[in-house]
């Protein structure tokens, strides 16, 4: 962590504006595997805490989070812990992924962030966002910057007054390799100055 705040900060005033103004954030963690796909999934264009609600009532109602038993879990069940049948539909293409072996999650850590995108990618409703967070927060991937993630962009704009996509890419690119650390920092100033506490462990 010192090295890549060390780094940051030369590279980048913006950082030492970040970490003086709200400190320096905790790193995410979550477990790698089936759960926290799951999760990443109900994330998708809603905020932190509400697909946190829903998560927590899934696994509520199904105890073990196991393909078949989400292959076998009614649509209508799905929908009545607020589930939507988009959402459900991704879940149930995750599950089958998983169960015919066209993804094999358990080998995904020993694969570059390259291959683990290749593998996921192709599985309905799980796009580059998904597969982004999913490589920092569970396989620890120390150099990518999700610039599909509405928050990262806003404080691209807001702290850098860069507005277009291809000019925060190459701007970026100086952050490496320990862009994803500039995205947590990123976040955290987002979060903190909105008075937003989120809690990413489940």
């Amino acid at each position: 962590m010192k090295e890549a705040i060390d780094y940051l900060s030369a590279v980048d005033p913006i950082f030492n504006v970040i970490i003086e103004k709200y400190g320096i954030p905790i790193t995410p963690r979550r477990p790698q595997g089936l759960e926290t796909l799951v999760l990443l999934i109900l994330e998708q264009q809603v905020s932190i805490d509400s697909a946190k609600a829903t998560f927590l009532k899934l696994r509520e109602r199904i105890k073990i989070f196991e393909p078949t038993i989400f292959l076998d879990l009614a649509d209508e069940e799905f929908r009545s812990i607020g589930v939507s049948r988009q959402k459900t539909s991704y879940i149930k293409a995750l599950s089958t992924a998983v169960l015919s072996k066209n993804v094999d999650l358990e080998s995904l850590a020993s694969k570059t962030p390259e291959q683990v995108r290749e593998e996921l990618i192709k599985i309905k409703g799980i796009g580059n966002w998904t597969i982004d967070v999913y490589l920092m927060f569970s396989l620890q991937a120390p150099d990518l910057i999700p610039l599909g993630d509405v928050a990262v962009v806003n404080t691209i704009k807001e702290l850098l007054d860069i507005n277009e996509k291809e000019a925060m890419e190459l701007h970026t690119e100086k952050w490496s390799p320990h862009r994803s650390y500039a995205t947590f920092l990123l976040w955290h100033y987002y979060l903190k100055k909105r008075n937003r506490t989120i809690v990413y462990q489940y």
